[in-house]
């Protein structure tokens, strides 16, 4: 069969070569205008590239407007807690606002959580500059495989990056903005200030903020001591801090701590025996609620309000910006404080509530809006009088039921412990402790034209009484005579010298404590007899210092002397008879407290309020004790030496009998001078005066005029007479 000749004409793909007569047999094709198409191809081609390149690159540069500046790089600042330290170097309690950090140095951050970090999140970190780009490559083949996100590319930068400036919104603009915002990190940082960095700013749930916030919130432990199961656990919590929350999923948690040591396992930094024998062990919390002051929380309170009104001129946000405060509260002592209230609380309560008025209210209302009606409160407070260091606080009985703080906040008639005040006045201006006044009734008459007849506590009169015997027995009759003839108005000056800073009405009913006072003005004011005659103002701030160490508040103590050391001495001395034999002896008696201690015991009308305000040479304390709700009292027989003393006294007691200290002894004083006085004429006494007892005076004031009573041998011989 004869095979047809092959027509090869129209596709031959011979290279023709142009000359000037043979154009037309160019067989490349041709455009409408007589162009080769590739031509144009390429044209377009390179002008799409170019476009996509001016786009991308415009595209980027907007990108880069975005991105946080150099210089806030260069300074990354997050939110840091401020610590408050006890005196003797506890922490008290930290303050802030949403996140409760605690910076770490890397140098303090323990290698296991280090290595469980690298090993879980970014085993190159190392090795890379900001990105990995096999990393990248192999999550996207494996998400691809899978048809799903399976595997992330984002290394440990990249995670800064995104914790610090962009958040967690999934979007491929936020995923570049990290990758060049991670590169820019590396350039500017070392690894270990980035891991550092990391492991401080990261949530960890459940207020947590930062490793060393995370080891005290679910171990309550320093984060120095993890262990390397804790470490993990930590670190695993990262991946979802809810939904690996090990308080609400402990499961899950444990699952995903388990999978960390596992991946130390696969890097190298856990040997395989160790995991399995780590892996079975339960997680073991200890948490510890970053909100709940656990110790005196009632001045950790205060103290925040005082740091509220000092940061602006300091100049800092005491929420934000890592301060250390430090605080005059002494750990010790405040637990023996707390240990003397719960002591002592029940059993003055239970008889608060015998009272008839609260008896015979349960016959119409529930038990327990009657027990919430009579609920006594407390306010407690000790402090150094030498420098005013506040020691101890007390505030309430339920910080979590009432924040009212009755320490600094509560303003209370002190009843007859505002006596001192009326007596300091009198001794400083000339009054002997030997000067006698009539113990009977009297009338006053108000400035407002009323009158008003003060009784003695329990309505007893008598005859003459020395200002000695007055204030040991917390006589009101004596007091009342004796502001009269000082002025009210006086005593309210001594009492502002002193410390007092709310309004003292000048009324003759201001010797018994009529106007209302601040209990830790109160004790403060006491403090200068403990002090020689120098008040000092309470402090609880001892010094601040920024988050680099820097000093930026340091407490000046304000002292003033208001007192001589002749009047301090001898109102010290009348003190001491108070709790020697007077009012205040079941200090000495029920409690076998027998060291230097001066104080004076107050009730107001109906037993309302209830204070025993003491002093040592080494502490100044003082108790309030009442109900919030003015209508309620604390019944019959509640007075001062019933109701307050026994926490004074019980918290004294065990302080002297614990703590080791140099115990100081109360000063003496120049000009003032001991004197034999008789008892009855109450001069000096005679060789004659069989009855006669020693008195201090100011040698200023020293009587000079001798017993006109027993003035030879009858009067021995009559005095012998009616002894027998």
């Amino acid at each position: 069969m004869k095979r047809k000749k092959r027509n090869t004409t129209k596709h031959n793909f011979t290279k023709f070569v142009r000359t000037p007569t043979k154009t037309t047999h160019n067989t490349q094709p041709l455009t409408e205008n007589g162009q080769p198409l590739y031509k144009k191809f390429w044209f377009y081609a390179t002008l799409l590239i170019l476009l996509i390149a001016i786009g991308g690159g415009f595209y980027f540069y907007q990108l880069t407007k975005e991105l946080p500046p150099l210089t806030k790089l260069e300074r990354i600042d997050p939110a840091v807690a401020s610590q408050v330290f006890t005196a003797d170097g506890q922490l008290l309690h930290s303050f802030f606002r949403l996140e409760n950090r605690k910076y770490l140095q890397f140098d303090r951050i323990p290698n296991s959580a280090v290595n469980a970090l690298i090993s879980s999140e970014d085993r190159e970190f190392f090795n890379h500059w900001g990105i990995n780009l096999y990393g990248i490559v192999r999550a996207f083949l494996v998400n691809i495989t899978n048809m799903r996100i399976e595997e992330g590319a984002s290394t440990i930068s990249m995670q800064l990056a995104r914790n610090l400036y962009f958040g967690y919104r999934q979007t491929l603009e936020r995923k570049l903005k990290e990758a060049m915002t991670a590169i820019q990190i590396e350039r500017t940082y070392s690894k270990k200030e980035i891991l550092e960095m990391y492991l401080n700013v990261n949530s960890f749930g459940s207020n947590a903020f930062g490793i060393k916030s995370a080891a005290r919130r679910f171990f309550d432990k320093p984060a120095e001591d993890l262990t390397v199961e804790e470490s993990a656990l930590l670190i695993g919590i990262l991946n979802g801090p809810s939904y690996y929350s090990p308080i609400r999923h402990p499961e899950r948690a444990q699952n995903r701590r388990n999978l960390v040591m596992r991946m130390m396992v696969d890097h190298g930094t856990l040997s395989r025996s160790k995991y399995d024998s780590l892996k079975q062990l339960p997680l073991n919390l200890k948490l510890n609620d970053p909100h709940e002051m656990k110790m005196a929380p009632y001045f950790t309170e205060y103290v925040r309000r005082q740091l509220n009104k000092m940061q602006d001129s300091l100049n800092v946000d005491i929420y934000e910006d890592g301060l250390r405060i430090y605080t005059s509260l002494n750990t010790e002592v405040q637990n023996y404080m707390e240990e003397a209230v719960s002591k002592n609380i029940e059993a003055i309560q239970a008889r608060v509530r015998q009272q008839r008025t609260f008896r015979e209210m349960r016959k119409e209302m529930p038990d327990s809006v009657v027990d919430e009606l009579s609920f006594m409160q407390i306010a407690f407070v000790a402090i150094n009088p030498h420098n005013g260091h506040i020691m101890a606080m007390i505030g309430g009985r339920d910080f979590e039921k009432s924040k009212w703080n009755r320490v600094t906040q509560m303003e209370r008639q002190p009843g007859s412990a505002f006596k001192p005040f009326l007596y300091t006045a009198a001794i400083d201006n000339g009054y002997s402790p030997a000067d006698e006044y009539l113990n009977q009734p009297t009338v006053e008459i108000n400035p407002d034209g009323t009158r008003w007849t003060p009784k003695n506590y329990k309505g007893d009169v008598g005859g003459w009484m020395t200002l000695r015997d007055a204030l040991r027995n917390s006589v009101n009759l004596v007091a009342v005579r004796l502001i009269s003839d000082i002025s009210p108005r006086v005593v309210a000056n001594y009492a502002r010298e002193m410390g007092i800073s709310t309004e003292m009405r000048p009324f003759s009913s201001l010797a018994l404590g009529s106007s209302e006072v601040i209990p830790l003005e109160l004790v403060s004011a006491y403090g200068t007899f403990a002090n020689n005659g120098v008040h000092v103002e309470p402090v609880s701030i001892l010094k601040i210092e920024d988050k680099n160490g820097n000093v930026i508040y340091q407490a000046q103590p304000q002292r003033e002397e208001v007192l001589s050391p002749s009047t301090t001495y001898i109102m010290n001395d009348m003190l001491q008879d108070v709790i020697n034999r007077g009012t205040g002896y079941g200090v000495r008696r029920d409690y076998k407290f027998y060291h230097e201690a001066g104080g004076k015991t107050g009730t107001t009308n109906d037993n309302t309020n209830a204070w025993f305000i003491g002093f040592t040479p080494d502490f100044v304390a003082g108790v309030w004790v009442g109900i919030d709700d003015f209508q309620y009292n604390l019944g019959p027989g509640m007075a001062g030496a019933v109701a307050a003393l026994p926490f004074w006294a019980d918290f004294m007691s065990t302080v002297y009998d614990s703590l080791q200290f140099r115990q100081r002894e109360f000063p003496k004083a120049s000009g003032v001078i001991e004197l034999e006085i008789c008892q009855k004429s109450k001069k000096l006494a005679t060789p004659y005066c069989l009855d006669t007892y020693k008195e201090i005076f100011k040698v200023q004031y020293q009587p000079e005029e001798k017993c006109d009573i027993h003035k030879g041998r009858q009067s021995i011989d009559q005095n012998r007479r009616r002894r027998f």
